[in-house]
């Protein structure tokens, strides 16, 4: 059985430390040389999967650890945006530098 972007449980916090450090996306995909439409999907979590290397130099760039960008949530504790987007399927992509 395969789970859904939406009922994921890895959480990606890039928004909160894009804002943590008054940066732009723009800024952050020119730093780690993706495209914004990359970082724009990996701040919504409709990814399916991000290269280590690609993780390495975002963490670089703001400063922070694997940890800050990535949480783990069990199903039980998905946040009520998690419920709004049920049913809202969106075409799985990997972002890579």
């Amino acid at each position: 059985m395969t789970r859904s972007l939406e009922n994921m449980a890895i959480i990606v916090n890039l928004d909160v430390m894009l804002a943590h450090r008054k940066m732009k996306a723009k800024t952050l995909a020119e730093q780690v040389g993706i495209t914004e439409q990359n970082i724009s999907l990996l701040k919504s979590g409709k990814v399916k999967g991000v290269r280590f290397d690609t993780l390495e130099k975002i963490c670089a760039a703001l400063g922070c650890q694997p940890g800050d960008l990535l949480e783990y949530r069990s199903e039980a504790h998905q946040s009520p945006a998690s419920d709004l987007r049920e049913g809202h399927a969106e075409k799985e992509q990997s972002v890579t530098d």
